[in-house]
């Protein structure tokens, strides 16, 4: 797909469905690759509280506070001129109260300039997807596997479980959702939740019948190490392209070789 004349918005976001257009959505959390990813064409970017984890070392996403998400999703929204920017609301951010939802997405939307937030939920947050989307929030839900449900769960284990996931979705979209992630679940059943669905739903690990698709960025890009998912497919190996540079300039600059009269003024 070709790099899109105007910024996308929710509306037209939502539009591709009907038009069976396919939605590219990748994370970011930085200004160097959001600007790289929008020039490049993509739908959207996500600034996944999956930063947790590849950014900030840690084993799961629960660490991420709300100002840490803010402070990424900032960074990235200098760079973006065309993308959609949905922003992650973090682990206890919006779980208290439908209230607290509001004023936590409300503080995002407003100091980051994101276009809308997602949050992990279905059936159980219901309520707080439709209190967010009468204050006129754009919210993307997300259902299946739920990493900050991670310890209830039991580990990134693949969701089965028809009924739920279907009530899960339904009630994603009755509450006003404008669309849905859909995460470690069987093809058959996430075509089925595609078909019914009015909404796009946007696949990871969910079989290519989704109405678009999200990778984390650095599972994409081949930059993190001893972590492949069978739904990652790697585009490039960018960790090892990079370890080559790096041990290449530590060689020259031991030898004597870097800088050399090229790269001096005189």
């Amino acid at each position: 797909m070709s790099k899109p004349n105007s910024p996308m918005t929710v509306p037209n976001f939502i539009k591709a469905k009907s038009e069976g257009r396919k939605l590219a959505v990748l994370t970011a959390y930085d200004f160097l690759w959001a600007g790289l990813f929008d020039q490049a064409g993509v739908d959207a970017i996500l600034v996944g509280d999956s930063l947790g984890m590849v950014v900030q070392g840690h084993s799961t996403t629960l660490p991420v506070t709300l100002d840490e998400i803010i402070y990424h999703a900032k960074t990235v929204m200098r760079a973006v001129k065309q993308a959609l920017v949905v922003v992650d609301m973090p682990f206890l951010s919006f779980q208290v109260s439908p209230a607290q939802a509001i004023e936590n997405a409300g503080r995002i939307l407003k100091e980051t300039g994101a276009a809308a937030v997602k949050l992990e939920g279905g059936v159980n947050q219901a309520r707080t997807i439709a209190a967010l989307a009468e204050a006129d929030i754009p919210v993307m839900a997300h259902v299946g596997l739920k990493p900050q449900s991670v310890h209830k769960l039991g580990g990134m284990k693949v969701q089965r479980d028809e009924q739920r996931l279907l009530a899960d979705a339904r009630a994603a979209q009755q509450a006003g959702a404008f669309a849905i992630v859909l995460e470690l679940i069987p093809r058959q059943i996430s075509a089925e939740i595609t078909r019914e669905l009015s909404i796009p739903t946007i696949g990871i690990g969910a079989g290519p019948d989704c109405d678009g698709q999200v990778l984390v960025n650095c599972d994409m890009l081949g930059l993190t190490e001893g972590f492949r998912p069978k739904f990652v497919k790697r585009f490039a190996e960018l960790r090892t392209e990079a370890t080559r540079a790096v041990q290449q300039y530590v060689t020259e600059v031991r030898s004597g070789a870097f800088p050399s009269d090229e790269q001096s003024h005189h």
